[in-house]
């Protein structure tokens, strides 16, 4: 094949390492050539039902002229532009798999179904409010409703807000998304006076024997080998409730996994509270502050739990050894149930991405659009 062709073209004579596409555009070029001057009576028509004269001394084939042409369209006037360009090949386009699969475990507010881990097929180029709006219907739930969060076996990490891209969400940690519980109870106050709190909860080495001090807890230095056992929670609380008060609504949210009796020997005996996501690496709630909640941290805290969701701050419970063991046994991380969905996104993304003929054609011929220069 080789002898041959070079005696018919010089730039593929020898034994030189020849381009492929090359070779076959040239074949391309002399197949039009023959099958052009094939016919006489061809020759003659072909000009006539194409509508235009032999090109540089050519026969046009008619597939060739078939295959020619492009359009511009003026965004602002719709002025339409069409060109007739004559070329004997093009080169398609391959689609790629534009969608990733993402677990997202649903925290929510039904009994039935509250800790469910569901599959989604996430663009790869989009943004978190997109993913806010999938885990809403997922939920069935309104999208302002949906707190997202990075939960690692050692706590939160960070919010998810929606002008975030897509890329990085949930290659940090398992993502969660939090149901707040209902807005209002009758004879509490309005909505503008209440914040989300999703509180994780941890076990934690002995406490050294230190105390309390006032303001910041001086129990600054959390332990490598502290890990979180049982679910995540979410939990509504108003800014001016008091330590107690914020300690009860947290054993009332864990009440289903306490086995044993809750002695509390004194404020922020049972457990301390320490603050994620805040401008300072390691802040802790006091138990003297008639309200912790309205410390200074909590304020900065709210300002980073992005935009998209309902406000909120996130809260680490951090509980000695001895008591955890005493009220929760040897609980471990939460059982998620998997949906479906899951099974079936890493299922489908697993597999070899395959593509039609057509789809690339497809894909070749998509408008897009054209940035323009400026007047």
């Amino acid at each position: 094949l080789q002898n041959i062709v070079s005696k018919h073209s010089s730039q593929f004579r020898g034994n030189a390492q020849h381009d492929a596409l090359e070779f076959l555009l040239w074949l391309l070029d002399r197949m039009h050539e023959d099958l052009g001057a094939a016919s006489p009576a061809q020759q003659t028509r072909v000009p006539e039902e194409v509508g235009g004269p032999c090109q540089g001394g050519r026969t046009p084939w008619l597939r060739w002229d078939v295959h020619t042409g492009s359009s511009l369209t003026c965004p602002h006037c719709l002025k339409q532009s069409n060109t007739f360009d004559p070329f004997l090949c093009i080169s398609l386009p391959i689609p790629l798999r534009q969608t990733r699969a993402l677990n997202v475990t649903l925290v929510l507010q039904c009994e039935r179904q509250r800790f469910v881990r569901v599959g989604l097929a996430v663009p790869l180029l989009g943004t978190v409010a997109e993913l806010r709006e999938m885990v809403a219907r997922e939920g069935r739930i309104p999208p302002e409703q949906v707190i997202l969060a990075e939960v690692s076996p050692r706590g939160f990490l960070r919010s998810l807000g929606d002008t975030e891209e897509l890329g990085a969400a949930g290659e940090g940690a398992p993502l969660y998304a939090f149901q707040p519980p209902p807005a209002c109870r009758a004879g509490t106050a309005p909505l503008s006076s209440h914040d989300w709190l999703a509180a994780g909860y941890l076990r934690s080495p002995d406490w050294l024997g230190a105390t309390w001090g006032a303001g910041v807890s001086p129990l600054s230095r959390v332990s490598p080998t502290v890990l979180r056992f049982g679910p995540p929670l979410v939990l509504r609380e108003e800014r001016g409730v008091s330590w107690e008060q914020l300690q009860q609504s947290i054993l009332a949210q864990l009440r289903a996994l306490i086995r044993g009796e809750v002695r509390a020997q004194g404020a922020g005996a049972l457990f301390r509270i320490r603050l994620a996501g805040g401008s300072a690496p390691c802040t802790y709630l006091s138990p003297q502050d008639p309200r912790p909640l309205c410390h200074p941290a909590v304020d900065r805290a709210l300002q980073l739990s992005g935009t998209g969701g309902p406000p909120h701050v996130k809260l680490t419970v951090e509980w000695d050894m001895s008591t955890k063991e005493r009220l929760f046994g040897n609980i471990q991380e939460e059982v998620v149930q998997d949906a479906e969905s899951v099974r079936l996104q890493q299922q489908a993304h697993q597999q070899q991405h395959s593509c039609t003929l057509d789809e690339c054609f497809q894909l070749y011929t998509k408008e897009e659009q054209v940035p323009g220069t400026p007047s």
